[in-house]
């Protein structure tokens, strides 16, 4: 190569022939054409980095990866966002937009439309954004979670009225406490609106004090499906309700904010009904337990009594048998004292007869009866000699079978 091939050189070249320059803006806006006509609605996977988020509702930060880096503005991002979910440095995005040129600093970049989280998916990390802000705020901890009642006599269900959760609930209500009244507060629990609708059920229920225990419910879904209830709004209501909040949302592996803010969370409809009558049914169960016991107790109390009063009854006897049986030893002892009587005279009489013949044998009467005579005075004492009778005395002689008087000569 020599000075004759390099234009600049050329000294003696006429300037007509020299090449035409573009301005800097005509060249900017051929590549901004040029680039903006080539790269629509294109999508990029890369890093956030350096983001800047203005008060007017933009976010300006750069996409890179190993290898690049591009700028990358959202415009109006404040009102595109998904609820819950913010960028951040460091986040790995998928992001849907046009390449532009910003001319005033002669850049490329990318104009975003949306954007979508890699890994976990655009809604988990929504979630799990809320989830720390809210634990940030306080609505976890477990000192402003309220007692739920243990003998609720009322309650609120809060969910949709053709859900089969609700047949589920009112199934097991039924079933376990059938005297617990049962507040139905209808709200929709899928799709856009139903954040709304379950609030303002929430706000129904505390206003009116429908109950003394709220069960938030809904059956089971994808992350979708059960995303009404990782609302915020939803949360600051739930955490404000003066009634106890009970979250009985999905199955059992299916996690909400709406479980992390209220006072108790069910892993099932179901499960939330049967934690509501817990107590209930163990106060039936211990009542049945004392009531067996005490119908055991009471029965070996009778069958105790029974067998004592039995023992005593075998003591007692009828009053006509006792009259009986006195009136027959009554006879027994009389006729045994006719016979001690009996006895006791006979023997008398025996010892009189012999008394009588002993007597009679030394009586002055039996010898009187063998011709003696005994003689007596009118003082009827006895004369036992002669020398004792006076002349003309009367006498008074007495033989065994009379007595006469004489006179002495």
């Amino acid at each position: 190569m020599n000075n004759k091939d390099l234009p600049l050189f050329q000294q003696n070249e006429s300037p007509a022939s020299a090449p035409k320059a573009m301005t800097v803006s005509a060249l900017t806006s051929k590549i901004k054409r040029n680039l903006e006509d080539e790269f629509t609605e294109i999508w990029v996977q890369g890093e956030i980095s350096n983001l800047k988020e203005a008060t007017s509702g933009h976010a300006y930060f750069s996409l890179k990866d190993e290898g690049a880096t591009i700028s990358a503005a959202a415009f109006n991002w404040g009102r595109k966002k998904k609820p819950g979910f913010a960028l951040k440095d460091g986040l790995q995005v998928l992001c849907k937009g046009n390449v532009s040129v910003y001319a005033p600093r002669g850049n490329y970049q990318l104009l975003v439309d949306a954007i979508e989280p890699l890994g976990a998916g655009a809604l988990q990390l929504a979630f799990e954004q809320l989830k720390e802000k809210l634990s940030k705020d306080g609505l976890f901890d477990l000192e402003r979670k309220r007692e739920i009642p243990k003998y609720p006599s009322k309650i609120v269900v809060i969910t949709s009225p053709q859900a089969a959760a609700l047949r589920d609930i009112l199934t097991v209500l039924k079933r376990r406490a059938p005297f617990v009244e049962v507040v139905i507060v209808p709200s929709l629990v899928q799709g856009d609106e139903a954040p709304n609708k379950l609030i303002q059920a929430l706000k129904v229920a505390n206003h009116y004090q429908l109950g003394e225990v709220i069960l938030l419910s809904r059956g089971g879904g994808s992350i979708e499906d059960l995303w009404a209830f990782n609302h915020e709004e939803l949360a600051r209501t739930i955490a404000n309700s003066s009634i106890p909040v009970i979250s009985a949302v999905g199955h059992e592996i299916d996690f909400t904010i709406a479980d992390f803010v209220s006072d108790l969370r069910a892993p099932t409809p179901s499960a939330g009904a049967e934690i509501i009558t817990q107590h209930w049914v163990e106060l039936r169960e211990r009542s049945q337990q004392l009531k067996m016991r005490l119908t055991q107790s009471l029965r070996r109390e009778v069958l105790l009594k029974r067998r004592t009063l039995e023992a005593l009854a075998a003591q007692l006897k009828n009053p006509k048998d006792q009259l009986r049986e006195k009136a027959q030893k009554v006879d027994e002892l009389s006729m045994r004292l006719e016979r001690l009587i009996s006895h006791f005279l006979e023997r008398k009489k025996m010892n009189l007869e012999r008394a009588a013949t002993q007597l009679n044998a030394l009586s002055p009467l039996a010898v009187l009866s063998r011709g003696y005579a005994l003689i007596q005075d009118d003082h009827q004492k006895l004369i036992r000699s002669s020398k004792q009778v006076k002349s003309k005395q009367t006498l008074h002689l007495k033989f065994s079978d009379g007595e006469i008087k004489v006179k002495a000569e």
